[in-house]
């Protein structure tokens, strides 16, 4: 059977409920995920159906599959260009098809069947494509609700509280945005996100798709006893490669005003979850606004030590920014005893200093980390940008090596145990 008669079951993203979080291209190891301004798509040519990009998914919107024709399939131009995935062909139709294209097979259709791996893959076999993060939550989480609110039917929450949490003045503005649900039901874990949708239209004249904010408050809200949760924003007001940019959603965020109304969908996220174990030791590494899922965690555990239920779990805290000056909440930071987190701060621009990043500041402190990597009960949690994450697992392989540990069996059951999260866009 030639190539021009093989039927693929073709893998896609919903642009209708794909959040543009990047998980899948950073997750997929063979470079088959691209994305332009609209929509996350798929190189058929390139996808080999590892799988690797589906467990880590907020939303699912990757996990679809389309019949096609091989020769036929679907561009990334037309991917570029979907408001919502095409209806699939049936047999019917693609049996015609192949038997119209030449050295067509009777088993073309049986071929394509096979091309799809089944749903219950298992996790060792993703294991061996994936990163080192996990793709499972840790055994004590709390199940977590997601997806309760879709992209067409958003829900509308009121802003009552907005406030900048960095120096004023400084080059990267981030806010803390309180958004109150009523009645509505919006539970949220500690480590998941929503999605926000400003106003308006594209440059396509489309509605906006939403934008991605992890969760900064724990679990019973931003105010205890109010259906209420925070979000840490960066006013965008320029791109990766340093082009004036204004972020759609960050600005329509950090300009709204208490009394003011935003469409939210979600929440999103099943496996970067806090362990509910009182014993667990966290170990949270972070720059910038990556900050928020790591401050949600530390109030939720404050909270359960002011109510006694606390029982010594380590935290321990690398937080990096370019300057003290622009790093969020470093004001509530510093009246956190010493006895309950261990915090570690790493500034790559202050005037005069030299830089350091967070994996100098995690090597300073080896010792420390080198016995929490031995400890089964110690989960680590890592969020920033993707320019951080090489970076933290080379220094934590640094030090389990330096310690005499195996890194691959500790890495292997960090990964497993859903004890190493990593959050990165």
């Amino acid at each position: 059977m030639s190539d021009t008669a093989e039927l693929l079951q073709q893998h896609v993203i919903d642009p209708e409920v794909c959040i543009r979080c990047n998980t899948c291209e950073a997750t997929c190891p063979v470079g088959a995920v691209t994305h332009d301004s609209r929509n996350y798509v798929v190189d058929a040519a390139k996808c080999n159906h590892c799988m690797a990009c589906v467990p880590p998914c907020p939303t699912g919107s990757i996990d679809h599959w389309l019949p096609v024709l091989r020769s036929k399939a679907y561009t990334l131009a037309e991917q570029f260009g979907w408001d919502e995935l095409p209806a699939p062909q049936n047999e019917a139709e693609l049996q015609s098809l192949a038997a119209d294209s030449p050295a067509s097979g009777s088993t073309a259709f049986e071929n394509a069947a096979t091309s799809l791996p089944a749903s219950g893959t298992s996790p060792e076999s993703v294991l061996q494509t994936t990163t080192l993060g996990a793709s499972v939550p840790p055994w004590s989480a709390a199940h977590p609700y997601t997806n309760l609110h879709g992209p067409k039917k958003p829900v509308s929450a009121k802003v009552v509280g907005n406030m900048q949490v960095n120096e004023p003045g400084t080059d990267n503005e981030t806010h803390h945005i309180v958004l109150d649900f009523g009645h509505l039901p919006f539970p949220v874990l500690e480590g998941q996100s929503v999605g926000i949708i400003a106003p308006g239209v594209d440059a396509h004249g489309k509605p906006h798709h939403a934008r991605q904010y992890s969760v900064a408050s724990p679990r019973n809200g931003e105010r205890p006893g109010y259906n209420n949760l925070s979000l840490t924003v960066k006013r965008v007001v320029q791109d990766h490669q340093g082009q004036p940019v204004k972020g759609v959603a960050s600005n329509h965020l950090c300009d709204l005003k208490p009394g003011d109304s935003v469409q939210v969908i979600g929440p999103f996220g099943s496996s970067f979850l806090m362990p509910n174990h009182p014993g667990s030791h966290i170990v949270m590494i972070c720059t910038g606004t990556g900050s928020a899922p790591m401050r949600g965690m530390t109030e939720w555990r404050r909270r359960l030590k002011a109510s006694g239920k606390f029982e010594g779990g380590k935290l321990m805290l690398f937080f990096g920014a370019r300057t003290q000056q622009e790093l969020p909440y470093f004001g509530p930071l510093q009246k956190l005893p010493a006895d309950f987190i261990d915090i570690h701060f790493a500034f790559s621009r202050t005037p005069g200093a030299p830089k350091r990043y967070v994996q100098d500041a995690m090597r300073e402190a080896a010792p420390q980390l080198a016995a929490l990597l031995q400890d089964p009960q110690t989960h680590f949690y890592v969020c920033g940008l993707k320019s951080m994450e090489a970076g933290v697992l080379q220094a934590l392989q640094d030090i389990a090596v330096g310690a005499g540990l195996d890194w691959a069996a500790v890495a292997a059951s960090l990964k497993q145990e859903g004890r190493l999260q990593l959050e990165t866009y």
